[in-house]
């Protein structure tokens, strides 16, 4: 037999001999994937023993669909004491704590943000204030906490009740047409336009040029598609995510998202080019989020890269107007399915301001206002969770306890309506934050709390008061007996189906 016969005879029998191995090697590497899955979640099963839970599927979890995750929170809240596992599949499971006790021993801690999740979200916003850890989130938010003072908040009240008065605008020409309006979207825009001017010095109005409607859509879409990656087995790996349907319209979405902020950023250093702008920059007490930013410098002396200042800026442009536009919006709807309490706000504001424009003075001037708005987001907090991973074991002032790794989420919803804290939690009752009224000091976080908590809570809370106080003197509010709306859970808290008023123009 020739030589290159031999060859020819022995190559399939490589082939063969190559398989047979790569069999063994995958029957060996899924064997192990198998052995470590079954000792981690009996790990997971004995360490959490003290917490029970519904029954749950050994690999599915609990299968809960969309529309009914924030009742099931609410049932776990009245059948399960302090804080119980939830399970997605096999090994995926979080602790969901909804008692003011445990929640305050976790944000007394310095837990990291819980990286299984959270990673999901740094293609889109970065490593910013709310994905960093550690002692560089320490300088971040140090470096960030003067542009938050009182006297860079102050003048941004006559710019945030611009942008309200633009919205009410638009909405009188709108119910001319049609009483009904689905307002959020409106007051997404109208937020987007105040943090526009207020923290990153934009010129012209966002809710009067069209070209910003593509990113208020990207934040929608980013939205539903962490919510739905967070859930979903297959998508937890990056490749496979970025192939599927969802990952290739979350890339579009990115894309969207940092096209926006890249023109904020680009603008801004192109004005600061102009001599005089720059001098007028400098010459000011305080600077605002944006220069504080483009002037930075660590404590190594290096300035921010254009990563990190990207990632900021896509942090608090993202954070900065679609918590408020939820809080805004449920406020509204609460008012306006409470009719004594609206008047009631309105007769306030009305005897506060009569004919005036409202100024930083005002807004500690409106006490039962303050009460509803309070009232509205424990019924509605803006971020219904927020996550933790624990870096060392902890135990609970009831004796329980959980061992380092395992992932906590505070669940904001469940603690704001837990009937043990809240009596009566599903009733509207602006009297639990009456100046007298005693409570938990961690019962009610709309802004999170500790050491992480919101950093713009000020800038938020201000620009609450003037847009309901504005919107009270010029409208009526109905809720459409049509369409009431669903609460769901995404970043912030949303309405499935919209948040839809009937808007009656007060003579």
């Amino acid at each position: 037999m020739s030589v290159s016969a031999l060859s020819l005879t022995r190559f399939p029998d490589s082939i063969s001999g190559f398989l047979q191995v790569a069999s063994v090697l995958s029957l060996l590497l899924l064997l192990f994937k198998v052995i470590q899955f079954y000792v981690h979640r009996q790990w997971l099963l004995r360490v959490t023993q003290q917490f029970p839970f519904p029954p749950a599927n050994w690999f599915f979890g609990h299968k809960i669909s969309e529309d009914q995750e924030l009742q099931e929170i609410l049932t776990r809240v009245k059948n399960f004491p302090s804080a119980c596992p939830r399970w997605f599949w096999g090994s995926k499971m979080r602790i969901q704590v909804y008692d003011p006790d445990y929640i305050k021993v976790i944000l007394g801690r310095s837990d990291p943000k819980s990286h299984g999740s959270y990673r999901f979200l740094a293609p889109w916003i970065g490593y910013g204030l709310l994905l960093l850890n550690g002692e560089t989130w320490f300088q971040h938010r140090r470096m960030l906490t003067p542009a938050f003072h009182y006297d860079i908040l102050k003048p941004y009240v006559r710019i945030m009740a611009d942008s309200v008065h633009v919205m009410l605008d638009k909405w009188e020409q709108i119910v001319g047409q049609d009483s009904t309006l689905e307002i959020f979207q409106h007051i997404s825009l109208m937020t987007l336009d105040t943090i526009m001017k207020c923290a990153f010095s934009h010129e012209g109005s966002v809710q009067l040029d069209g070209k910003y409607q593509p990113y208020i859509q990207a934040v929608e879409d980013l939205n539903n598609l962490f919510f739905f990656r967070v859930r979903n087995i297959f998508h937890q790996n990056d490749t496979i995510y970025n192939l599927s349907s969802n990952g290739r319209q979350a890339i579009s979405a990115y894309r969207l998202a940092h096209d926006h902020t890249d023109q904020v950023i680009k603008s801004r250093k192109a004005q600061l080019q102009d001599e005089g702008e720059l001098e007028k920059v400098k010459k000011k007490r305080r600077l605002d989020f944006l220069d504080i930013l483009l002037f930075a410098r660590m404590e190594n002396g290096s300035s921010l890269t254009d990563k990190d200042l990207r990632a900021e800026v896509d942090t608090f442009m993202f954070e900065g107007h679609d918590t408020t536009a939820s809080g805004i919006s449920w406020i509204l709807y609460a008012l306006a399915s409470h009719p004594e309490h609206q008047q009631r706000c309105r007769d306030e504001v009305q005897s506060l301001l009569g004919g005036a424009s409202i100024t930083w003075d005002h807004l500690d001037q409106m006490p039962y206002t303050t009460m509803c708005i309070k009232e509205a987001m424990r019924l509605y907090p803006p971020v219904p969770g927020v996550g933790r991973e624990l870096s060392t074991p902890v135990t609970f002032p009831d004796g329980r306890s959980l061992p380092k790794g395992i992932s906590v989420l505070l669940s904001l919803y469940g603690l704001h309506h837990n009937p043990t804290v809240w009596p009566n939690p599903e009733v509207f009752d602006p009297s639990r934050f009456a100046p007298e009224s005693s409570r938990h000091s961690h019962s009610f976080l709309p802004f999170s709390g500790g050491a992480r908590n919101c950093i713009g809570k000020q800038f938020a809370m201000n620009e609450l008061k003037v847009a309901v106080a504005l919107t009270l003197l010029r409208f009526e509010l109905l809720p459409d007996p049509t369409r009431i709306p669903v609460p769901i859970p995404r970043l912030v808290l949303k309405s499935k189906n919209g948040i839809h008023l009937c808007l009656k123009k007060l003579q």
